[in-house]
Order: C-alpha cells, then sequence, then structure tokens
C-alpha cells in the first residue's frame, strides 16, 4: 500500500490546514460563510488530493492530483491576500 502518511509534503499540507483554521478564527464573523470557509476548504483539499493521488495506480495520476493540490494552494494564497 502506498502510506500518504510517510510523505513530508502530505504532513506539510496538514500542518497548513492547521495555521489557515488558527488564521480563519481571526477573520471577523460575518465572513463565517464567506472568505473564511473559502480559505479553510481550499486548505483542506490540499492533503486531501495529496493522499488521493498517493492512491492511485500511475505516477503520471499522482502528479495530476499534486497539480489540483498546487492549485488550491494558489486559492489559499489569493484569499489571504484579499483578507
Amino acid at each position: 500500500m502506498r502510506d500518504f502518511r510517510k510523505l513530508d509534503i502530505w504532513k506539510n499540507g496538514i500542518e497548513l490546514v492547521k495555521q489557515v483554521y488558527q488564521l480563519s478564527d481571526k477573520l471577523p464573523s460575518d465572513e463565517k460563510f464567506g472568505l473564511r470557509s473559502q480559505l479553510t476548504r481550499a486548505s483542506v483539499s490540499v492533503p486531501s488530493n495529496i493522499a488521493e493521488g498517493r492512491s492511485r495506480n500511475s505516477e503520471v495520476e499522482f502528479k495530476r492530483f499534486l497539480e489540483i493540490a498546487m492549485g488550491s494552494l494558489f486559492e489559499i494564497e489569493t484569499q489571504l491576500i484579499i483578507a
């Protein structure tokens, strides 16, 4: 089995989720269903896509899921600039 839990990139993704949740708690309450929700969902998708990609049968598929995770990282960066 391809254990995604051993990947440093996945571990970093989990750390990112923790940091985004801590930061998003500091946003105004009226952002609960706006920017805050988008930030947390995008951050959760990073390690989730890494884990899902690791389960695939080829390196090409894994790389595709890494590209999706990278897209979520760009989304998070944009949302943090907006915040």
